[in-house]
């Protein structure tokens, strides 16, 4: 398998029910009271993020998806984890909705906001660089979606295309992703580790191949900033 540099394969695959994966996410966080537990899903383009949060929103009826690439808008790549913390986060922990509306969203005439309605139990965060030091304080358990980066590229080429602009766009977002991965490290902070796309047999539609972190540093829920 191909891997991110500095990345560590994981091991000790299994096929677990969807149902268990979330017992076992929501199990890192047992305490959690008054507001919604707020669960990171990290993993490079093409890993599966957005299917896996869409699948596990309807997994847990009274949940939400929050998508990163919506506050990294005309903005940054990586450098925005002080406004969701500030504007998505810090009112999931108050127990409060949210509705943002960021500031190139407005000097480019985008429609709408980032919405999250109260009273949910699981608010899915999803985007590549979730899983961060930064962040790490505001979330309960994470998923970091472990795959072959070959195929996760063809998948990208098959989604994105592969016109001189993208090869363009694909070759200056790694000039920033694979530093910022590399002191990260999000697949040895998170939670758990999910195949994608999986290698072994299972049933798509309710099942998920995953595994435990590659190392002994499993991102822990810490009091976040007042």
């Amino acid at each position: 398998m191909r891997l991110h540099p500095g990345e560590t394969e994981a091991v000790g695959w299994r096929v677990v029910t969807v149902l268990d994966a979330v017992r076992q996410l929501r199990g890192a966080s047992p305490d959690v009271t008054g507001r919604p537990r707020v669960i990171a899903i990290d993993g490079r383009g093409g890993a599966g993020k957005t299917s896996l949060a869409e699948r596990l929103r309807k997994a847990v009826p009274e949940s939400a998806v929050v998508h990163t690439d919506d506050i990294a808008w005309n903005h940054a790549c990586f450098d925005w984890g002080a406004a969701l913390a500030e504007h998505v986060l810090r009112p999931l922990h108050r127990g409060e909705p949210v509705d943002f509306r960021p500031v190139p969203w407005i000097t480019h005439d985008r429609p709408g906001s980032i919405t999250v309605p109260a009273g949910a139990e699981v608010i899915w965060v999803e985007g590549t660089g979730i899983i961060r030091e930064e962040l790490a304080p505001w979330l309960d358990a994470s998923v970091w979606m472990q795959g072959d980066l070959d195929e996760q590229e063809r998948l990208l080429s098959v989604r994105d295309g592969d016109s001189p602009e993208q090869r363009e766009h694909v070759a200056n977002w790694l000039r920033e992703e694979l530093p910022f991965m590399l002191r990260e490290q999000p697949w040895a902070r998170a939670t758990l580790i999910v195949a994608g796309p999986p290698r072994i047999a299972h049933d798509p539609d309710t099942e998920l191949v995953v595994a435990p972190p590659t190392s002994p540093r499993p991102l822990t829920a810490a009091a976040p900033p007042s």
